[in-house]
């Protein structure tokens, strides 16, 4: 089994399911609620969109071969918000997911080792991408914090309040589900190591 291929395509598959969590919470929100803070000190959807662009196109352009703080790169202005449509918005938030998944995609198993640099700190590949893995979701929990707040009719994005024991009654009247990693895990050859 190729588990280097197999991690590729997991945490490519969980950031898709981040960036899901986003675009429902989107569709949701009244546009003008967007751009709305709960006080000066938090921040609004809009400008957590310009912050995970910001982010998403200085970390993964170029990112073997370039710092992933980028001289080009303004933080401070992510904070500033300038967007002022939702299909600017969306136009951002697409754009900074674009560039980040065509990173992971156009990952080789000898890529994940490589060390790469933020703000002149080294890091694995795995290690950047596991650092996203923190970042990216808690931004987006944020995001669907304030959809929350701000929906008038909020529909869950998970399992909804009161349903977990139907929603598990469900999944275990079901066989068990492997998954493709499991099958191909299960099934390898008895003298290979784990």
């Amino acid at each position: 089994m190729d588990y280097p291929q197999s991690f590729i395509q997991n945490i490519i598959q969980q950031f898709e399911y981040y960036k899901m969590l986003g675009d429902k919470t989107f569709g949701q929100v009244p546009d003008e609620k967007l751009f709305w803070q709960y006080n000066e000190a938090s921040n609004s959807i809009a400008t957590i969109v310009k912050h995970l662009w910001g982010n998403m196109l200085s970390r993964w352009t170029d990112f073997l071969t370039t710092d992933g703080e980028k001289e080009w790169r303004n933080r401070d202005d992510e904070f500033e918000n300038d967007i002022a449509t939702k299909d600017a918005l969306l136009q951002k938030w697409d754009a900074g997911w674009k560039v980040f998944l065509d990173a992971l995609r156009s990952l080789k198993e000898e890529d994940l080792e490589k060390v790469i640099y933020i703000r002149n700190q080294g890091h694995t590949v795995i290690e950047a991408i596991n650092r996203q893995l923190a970042h990216y979701p808690y931004h987006i929990g944020q995001i669907v914090l304030i959809g929350k707040m701000c929906a008038p009719n909020w529909v869950s994005l998970s399992i909804p309040k009161g349903n977990s024991k139907s929603f598990n009654d469900d999944k275990f009247l079901k066989p068990k589900q492997k998954t493709h990693f499991t099958d191909e895990f299960l099934n390898r050859p008895k003298d290979q190591p784990t």
